[in-house]
C-alpha cells in the first residue's frame, strides 16, 4: 500500500460520491417530504422561496462532502485495510455524526416536528453511507507485490 493519498483518486471517487449523495436528497426530499413541505410552508414554518441560492450550493456541498468522505477512506484504509468493510464503517461513522446531534435537536426544539428531522437524519446516514462505498470503490489502488 502507498503511504501518499491519490489526490485525482480522492476527487474522482468523491464526484461519485456526491452525485449519490445528491440522489439520496433529492429522493427524500422530493418523494417523501415535498408533500410536508408545501404544507409546512402554508403554515408558516418554511419560508415560500430560499434567502439564498439554496440548490446550487447544497449541491456544491454535497460534492465536497463527497470528496471529504473518499479523503476520509482513503487516510484510514492503510490503518483499517481497503474494501467496502472499512467505506462503509466511514460512511456510517460520518453520517451518525452529521446526522444525529443536529436532528435531534431539530426534533426536540422545532416547530415543525419529528419527521422532518427523523428524515434528514436518514438522508445524511444512507447517503453518506452508499456515496462512501461507491467512492471508496473507485479509489482502488493496485496491489503491492
Amino acid at each position: 500500500m502507498s503511504s501518499s493519498i491519490n489526490t485525482g483518486k480522492v476527487i474522482l471517487g468523491g464526484i461519485a460520491a456526491g452525485i449519490v449523495i445528491n440522489v439520496v436528497c433529492i429522493i427524500d426530499n422530493v418523494v417523501f417530504l415535498a408533500a410536508r413541505y408545501a404544507e409546512e410552508q402554508h403554515l408558516g414554518h418554511f419560508l415560500t422561496e430560499p434567502r439564498i441560492p439554496f440548490m446550487p450550493i447544497w449541491t456544491v456541498l454535497m460534492f465536497l462532502v463527497g470528496i471529504a468522505l473518499v479523503w476520509i477512506y482513503a487516510a484510514v484504509r492503510p490503518r483499517l485495510g481497503p474494501g467496502p468493510g472499512t467505506a462503509l464503517k466511514v460512511g456510517l461513522l460520518v453520517g451518525l455524526i452529521a446526522g444525529v446531534p443536529w436532528n435531534t435537536a431539530g426534533a426536540a426544539w422545532s416547530t415543525y416536528g419529528k419527521f422532518f428531522p427523523f428524515m434528514w437524519m436518514c438522508e445524511t446516514v444512507v447517503g453518506y453511507t452508499l456515496g462512501t462505498l461507491l467512492g471508496a470503490w473507485m479509489y482502488r489502488e493496485p496491489a503491492v507485490s
